[in-house]
This record gives structure tokens, C-alpha cells and sequence, in this order.
């Protein structure tokens, strides 16, 4: 359909109240305000009678109208829609038809119905068929009574179940970003494959994302794709590491994202398939699959999903505006993280004591005699950033006390040193050692409100400049 037909056109449905209430009004207008063209979504036989009047079967016409509710009522004058009205307004239908008295028995107004257009799973069956979203990626036919199983198969999973990437489902998973489905976002690791938003989409929704949930996505992987990131150094690497998302801002609360009770673990949706989903297109994307290219010793269960939002309900400064992002603006930031190492204090009711705490438990971090080689994100519980905050700490303050106390003589840290053959170079002996790099150490705040308990998340031993650095993005929304 490239033009429209002059006069009037109603978009109608029988199953609707107010379409039957003014069916027989159609060859009123017809006769007094022709032409008409009638379309029924749903019934061949609705506005018989009248010589414009067809059925409407594969809701093209509705589609390219861009009906949303029934009746609709168009003017079209040399090809071009002019005005329309829809629902039933005596007032509108009157003026739109020239037609003075129309309806002068009907009721002054009756709300319409929603049309067959926006019905669950029509919508994007027609943006498939009639729309200007046209979907890249080639289809796979398969004779399997179960997707599921057909995703196994194919090596699509990572190990627990994934949801079939449908046409459908992929435009509807489109529909939660304005970014051109072609955009080309990078090369993924280690087959650096060009990877567009719509491979993002087919991922997102293997993983189990809302469509809402693609900004965020979308920026983590930009993140991760960055060369300071080093993903494919993250990937391949014998350690333990895999891509951790901290979000902040005002998307995180929009979309549901948890950052409270039980923030690293389950039960989140957003939490649990962003990180997910940005798993799965390193795999099936990139080709970084386990026993492959990923080539971890032992693993970590963030290698199924790593994702958490920080609490910004205090004092201390959101991770995302001490690395440069503006207030009131949201963001990522990636880090190459390992597993949850927990940190118990009770009793610490001082900043010093507790600091202390945290420093002895951040010293472990690869192991107690090795320096600047693996960041570390410690995040810190409520109840126990009260501890600083009542004292008037912010979180620059804690980061830097920690600095201070994670410094050490080097005849401690050196190889062999306490008969333990791991350790810095000799060279390193007469010297004061810095347990992090500058810029190796975060600060998060997140947790439920009940605990005296926070905890450390080692990096990647190769973290740096050679190795793998943070990364933060702003989510665009």
C-alpha cells in the first residue's frame, strides 16, 4: 500500500462494542461523504453493504495506518492522511465526515477497543512482514519437538537452559533500544567476529532480558570491548577472572536492578541475565566457549552471570561519578572479577578498626606476598559503611586509609621470605611495597541493610595497563 485512497477510511473490528455501535453509520457515509473505504480486522462480513469494504485478513492496511485502537475514523485528501479520530466522538465524526447530523441517535462519545495490530505476538509479526526492521541473522531451520534442546545442540547454552531467539522475540528485544539493529559494535574475542545490536538482541534474549534491559547490555559490552579492558586476555587466561558489570544510576532503579539484600547472588532478573547475556555473546559471538579458548583452571560461577547494582543511598560517592561520569547520569563499569571472598567483623564500631579488617582481608588477595598485580573491588556492606559515615568518612577517606595500610617492608614480600617460595623479585627487598596498583582498588557500597559482613572480589593477577584495567560506560537512554 504506497497511497492512500481519497475520502474516508474506518478501521474496524467486530469484536468491538463500539464498531458494532457505528456499523450502521458506514453507508450513511458512504452515501453522503464517499468515497469510504472500509477495513475489517476481523470479520469479511462487517460494513456490508458498503462497496469499499474489505477484510482486512493479514493486517497489512491496519499496520501501515499505524492503527492502535478501533474504530478509527482517517480523511485522506490527494494521498495524504489529514486528521483522524478514533473511539467514538460524535463531534469528530461529524466534522472529519462534513456529515452534520451523524449519529444524532448515539451517544455523545464510547471509548474504542485496542486493535489485532498490538495483540501479543502480532505486533512484531508484522513489523517482520510490512515493517522496516529487516533481521540479519540467518534462520535455523530444525525438525526438534523441543528448542530448548535444539539451543543444546547447538552449543548455544551455557549449560542451563536458554529461551529460543525467535524473529519475534529478537524485535521485541530491539524495541528496548533506538540503535539501528546493523550498528556494528566492535569485534568480540577471540575470533574477533563483528558483533552488530542485533546480535546483542538474540543474545539478550537467550540470557532471559527484558527488553528494557538493552541499554545497560549494550554499554557493558562496549566496556568489555575496549582494548583496556582486555577481554580476550580475560578469556583465555588459566586464573579465575571473568567480566563483572557495576552499574549505577537512575537506570538501575528504572529497570529493577538489586543492589541491596543478597545483591551477588540470585533471584534478580535484571542482576542475573544481564550478566548472562553478555556471557553468552562472548560465546557465541566471540567463540570463547570453556575447554577452547577459555582455558581457566578451575572457573567461577561468575562465569554464568556477573552483575550487581551499588547502593547509592548515603553519603559516599557512586563508583560511576568517582570515575568521571556526571551526576544524575547512568553507567557501567567492568571489571575483570573472580570469586566473593567474605568479610567478617562484628565487633569493629571505629573506622580504624574496621579498616584495618578490610586491609588484612584485602591483603589475601592472590595470595598475601604478592603486590600489584591483581586489582580488587571491595564492597562494603551498609551496617558497615555506617561505621564510616557516622564518623564523617567518605569514601575517598577509606580508600585512602587503605592505601596507607596496605604498604609493606619487602623483606616480608619477597620470595622465600617466611620459608614461602611465592613473592615479589629480590629486588623489591629494601623497599616498601604497595599492595595495589594506583587505581587497582574500588570501592562499592551494597548489601542488605542486616549484616556486619562485606567482602572482597579479586582481579585478574594481570590487571593494568598490560592486562586487563576497569572500564566504565555511560548507559545512553
Amino acid at each position: 500500500m504506497t497511497k492512500l485512497p481519497d475520502g474516508l477510511i474506518v478501521v474496524a473490528k467486530r469484536d468491538c462494542p463500539t464498531c458494532q455501535l457505528i456499523e450502521p453509520l458506514l453507508a450513511v457515509l458512504d452515501r453522503q461523504a464517499g468515497p469510504l473505504t472500509v477495513y475489517s480486522q476481523d470479520d469479511p462480513s462487517f460494513g456490508t453493504g458498503v462497496s469499499g469494504a474489505s477484510h482486512d485478513e493479514t493486517l497489512e492496511h491496519s499496520f501501515r495506518l499505524n492503527i492502535e485502537f478501533v474504530p478509527t475514523l482517517i480523511r485522506v485528501e490527494q494521498g495524504r492522511e489529514v486528521e483522524r479520530t478514533y473511539g467514538w466522538h460524535r463531534e469528530d465524526w461529524q466534522r472529519l465526515s462534513g456529515v452534520a447530523d451523524l449519529g444524532a441517535d448515539l451517544p455523545v462519545m464510547r471509548p474504542g477497543c485496542g486493535s489485532k495490530t498490538l495483540e501479543p505476538g502480532i505486533a512484531e509479526n508484522l513489523e517482520l512482514a510490512f515493517g522496516t526492521t529487516k533481521l540479519s541473522s540467518r534462520s535455523i531451520e530444525t525438525d526438534a519437538e523441543d528448542l530448548i534442546e535444539a539451543c543444546y545442540e547447538r552449543g548455544w547454552s551455557d549449560g542451563l537452559p536458554v529461551v529460543p531467539p525467535t524473529p519475534q522475540r529478537v524485535l521485541r528485544m530491539l524495541g528496548g533500544t533506538d540503535r539501528d539493529p546493523a550498528e556494528e559494535l566492535g569485534l568480540v574475542p577471540p575470533d574477533l567476529a563483528r558483533c552488530t545490536v542485533e546480535k546483542v538482541a538474540v543474545n539478550a534474549v537467550m540470557a532471559g532480558c527484558k527488553p528494557e534491559y538493552m541499554p545497560v547490555l549494550l554499554a557493558a559490552l562496549e566496556a568489555a570491548l575496549t582494548e583496556e579492558f582486555g577481554l580476550h586476555g580475560v578469556l583465555c587466561t588459566t586464573m579465575f577472572c571473568s567480566p563483572m558489570i557495576i552499574a549505577n544510576g537512575p537506570v538501575t532503579r528504572a529497570i529493577g536492578m538489586n543492589s541491596g539484600v543478597n545483591a551477588l547472588g540470585q533471584g534478580n532478573r535484571a542482576n542475573a541475565t544481564i550478566g548472562r547475556a553478555l556471557q553468552l555473546i562472548v560465546r557465541n559471538v566471540g567463540g570463547g566457549r570453556p575447554g577452547e579458548i577459555d582455558r581457566s583452571t578451575l572457573g567461577t560461577p561468575g562465569k554464568y552471570t556477573f552483575c550487581f547494582a551499588e547502593a547509592e543511598d548515603s553519603e559516599w560517592l557512586p563508583l560511576a561519578q568517582e570515575r568521571g561520569i556526571a551526576e544524575g547520569k547512568s553507567a557501567v563499569t567492568l571489571f575483570a572479577g573472580e570469586g566473593v571472598q567474605g568479610i567478617v567483623d562484628q565487633k569493629s564500631r571505629h573506622p580504624e578498626s574496621l579498616a584495618l579488617s578490610f586491609a588484612h582481608a584485602l591483603r589475601a588477595v592472590d595470595h598475601h606476598k604478592m603486590a600489584m598485580a591483581g586489582d580488587a573491588v571491595l564492597v562494603v556492606s551498609p551496617e558497615h559503611s555506617r561505621v564510616f559515615i557516622e564518623a564523617g568518612w567518605s569514601k575517598a577517606r577509606l580508600l585512602e586509609e587503605l592505601e596507607k595500610l596496605l604498604q609493606f617492608p619487602g623483606e616480608e614480600m619477597v620470595a622465600g621470605a617466611g620459608g614461602i617460595a611465592e613473592g615479589v623479585p629480590e629486588s623489591f627487598r629494601d623497599k616498601t611495597v604497595r599492595k595495589f596498583r594506583p587505581g587497582g582498588l574500588l570501592i562499592v557500597r551494597a548489601g542488605g541493610t542486616a549484616g556486619l559482613f562485606s567482602a572482597v572480589i579479586a582481579g585478574w593477577a594481570a590487571s593494568g595497563p598490560v592486562g586487563s584495567i576497569p572500564v566504565t560506560r555511560e548507559v545512553k537512554v
